[in-house]
């Protein structure tokens, strides 16, 4: 072993005992390491921000883009309603579908496509069932994996193979040679999320403290009038969809300003009526983008010259000494006194049924505010209220979701099928797709630049340097090399374990190709000294290289990382087990199907 082998071994150990204990964030951690390596001399210079240009980076990077850009038309936000419908709140069901939908569209396309697609999705879905996004996003990055040894084309990593294994003389892989594995594997890997990897996921939460809870998931009262031109009126509760269209509860309607009603599925609606909803904030504001509904306070703004574009929305926090205390917003005059429309009131860890106006208030109340900013300066001023966040209101461009669909349909076809007439890689294809959108508008650039995580991106740009590093340095070969003197003399199960093992401890710093390019000639080399069947060995390093679940650097799990505010540790918690499933069904699969003799 030499110094810089035995160096690059110490920090990448220390590396992987900061990430897993996150005394620091993960993304400086890897800066750190990107800087002490190029200090070192274990990583060339020139070679250092390759990563920030690599191929993983600029199609993570442009599918956020594109999922932005479903986000923005609506399109998202339409499938979670679907999927919600046929599967109600049930977490069980909500995790088979999720699953199954993304195994099945990664078994044809690549996996961080699939999974790019369907993070948005179920966001808006664990958003409206009020459970914890973590329990639904590692089963989703973790399903879009598992069916990478299903065809040829479910990830690029068996490309990469096949192409290794005729630079050896040996026929391609086929389309779907892999499958006599990879589907098993699939199955198990499905049915393990579903029972023991679900409940080893930890829940997370917002803080209970209601001033740090997340405005998108806090819950609100409001109250919609349904004006006389609604297609609403005269229908049944229950046939208005009212509350699952919109995604809130109906808690009462106030007919006549005296009638308190219980929402019951056969009360029709009418004219006028005032329905008391509880839903959160993004859901309240996006009833201002439908025809025939209003929120009360938008019915009686007071000036009329206030135009949309003038308005903010603002979240207050009722402080001691608030002169509204103790008092109701009619009886205390709120909306003449500050110029002020309140459209939603949040009072943490208890419901309230009546109007807004006839509540009296409490220190620790949460009001949605809308006006113009220097009115809400001014209430701010008075010291009584804090502002605790600002809401931008969503106006979804829901004329844009044909195109904004047809363009991400477009990027998959172009990366998914080889034209001979249009010749193109994922990363140009993704990168198409958003131009596409921001020439067509369906998000602005500052819109999209916002939903991308980037955190996540720097981590992803800088831990590919270790893997860089370990080729420049040798570190990989060695690695192999030492595996081939201890299990040479063992046997050949001992040997595709090795391999096993080494491709699975490398594709977790490297991406998942150059893994492979890195073990699979050792391998071969191996199975060609002592006689043995290379395609073995090709098959297992094709398994192998797809066993990323111990870290989120995969880039299926870094789409999921941030979003579903996981720990380093989660990952390795709930895939060690899973990836040794999958090693013990591919020791027994592979050389059943693939003779070693």
């Amino acid at each position: 072993m030499t110094l810089p082998i035995a160096a690059l071994i110490a920090i990448t150990i220390l590396t992987v005992v900061f990430l897993a204990f996150e005394w620091v964030p993960a993304d400086v951690v890897a800066i750190a390491l990107l800087l002490l390596l190029v200090l070192t001399g274990l990583l060339p210079s020139d070679k250092a921000f390759a990563g920030f240009g690599s191929d993983t980076f600029i199609i993570l990077f442009g599918l956020l883009v594109l999922t932005a850009a479903l986000l923005r038309t609506g399109v998202v936000d339409l499938a979670g309603r679907t999927i919600l419908r046929y599967t109600g709140n049930n977490p069980i069901h909500l995790v088979i579908v999720v699953m199954i939908s993304t195994s099945a569209l990664s078994a044809v396309m690549s996996n961080t496509a699939a999974t790019a697609f369907f993070v948005p999705i179920v966001l808006g879905i664990a958003r409206r069932a009020k459970m914890s996004p973590a329990k639904l996003l590692m089963p989703l990055a973790f399903s879009s994996i598992l069916t990478s040894s299903v065809s040829l084309i479910s990830t690029s990593t068996n490309v990469v193979v096949s192409g290794v294994m005729t630079q050896y003389g040996m026929p391609p892989m086929g389309m779907f040679e892999l499958a006599p594995v990879g589907i098993p594997i699939a199955v198990v890997g499905l049915l393990y999320m579903l029972t023991v990897g679900r409940k080893m996921i930890p829940d997370r939460f917002a803080s209970d403290d209601p001033s740090e809870t997340p405005m998108a998931v806090r819950p609100y009262l409001s109250e919609l009038v349904i004006l006389p031109t609604s297609s609403l009126v005269g229908k049944t509760l229950a046939a208005s969809g009212l509350g699952r269209d919109l995604d809130v509860t109906v808690v009462r309607i106030v007919r006549e300003k005296t009638q308190y009603l219980d929402p019951r599925s056969n009360t029709v609606l009418r004219a006028d009526d005032v329905v008391i909803v509880e839903g959160q904030s993004e859901e309240i504001l996006k009833i201002k983008d439908i025809a025939g509904i209003e929120i009360k306070a938008d019915v009686k703004l007071t000036d009329p010259s206030v135009t949309a574009g003038d308005l903010e929305f603002v979240e207050v926090i009722l402080m001691p000494g608030s002169p509204l205390v103790g008092r109701t917003l009619k009886g205390f005059g709120f909306r003449d006194k500050y110029d002020l429309q309140v459209l939603g009131m949040s009072r943490h860890g208890e419901s309230v049924h009546r109007k807004i106006s006839t509540i009296p208030l409490r220190v620790g109340d949460i009001l949605l505010i809308q006006g113009r900013h220097e009115k809400i300066a001014e209430l701010q001023s008075e010291r009584a209220f804090r502002v605790i966040g600002s809401i931008q209101e969503p106006r979804l461009k829901k004329t844009h979701a044909p195109i904004a669909i047809g363009i991400f349909l477009a990027v998959l076809a172009l990366a998914t099928f080889k034209f001979d007439f249009f010749p193109i890689t994922l990363p140009v294809a993704v990168m198409l797709g958003v131009l596409a959108v921001f020439v067509t508008r369906c998000v602005s650039p500052e819109e999209a630049y916002c939903e991308v995580e980037w955190r996540a991106l720097f981590l992803v740009a800088c831990m590919l340097a270790l893997g860089v590093a370990m080729e420049h340095t040798g570190t990989a070969a060695y690695l192999a090399a030492q595996i081939v003197e201890l299990a040479g003399d063992a046997g050949s199960f001992w040997l595709l374990t090795g391999f096993f093992a080494l491709t699975v401890l490398l594709t977790q710093p490297m991406s998942n190709q150059a893994a492979a390019i890195v073990v699979l000639p050792v391998a071969l080399q191996t199975a060609f000294q002592l006689s043995l069947n290379p395609r073995t060995f090709a098959m297992m390093t094709a398994v192998a290289a797809s066993c990323s679940y111990l870290t989120p650097l995969e880039p299926s799990c870094l789409m999921v990382y941030g979003p579903g505010r996981y720990k380093f540790m989660d990952f390795l918690k709930v895939g060690a087990l899973l990836t040794f499933l999958i090693y013990a069904l591919a020791i027994v699969l592979v050389p059943r199907f693939w003779p070693l003799r």
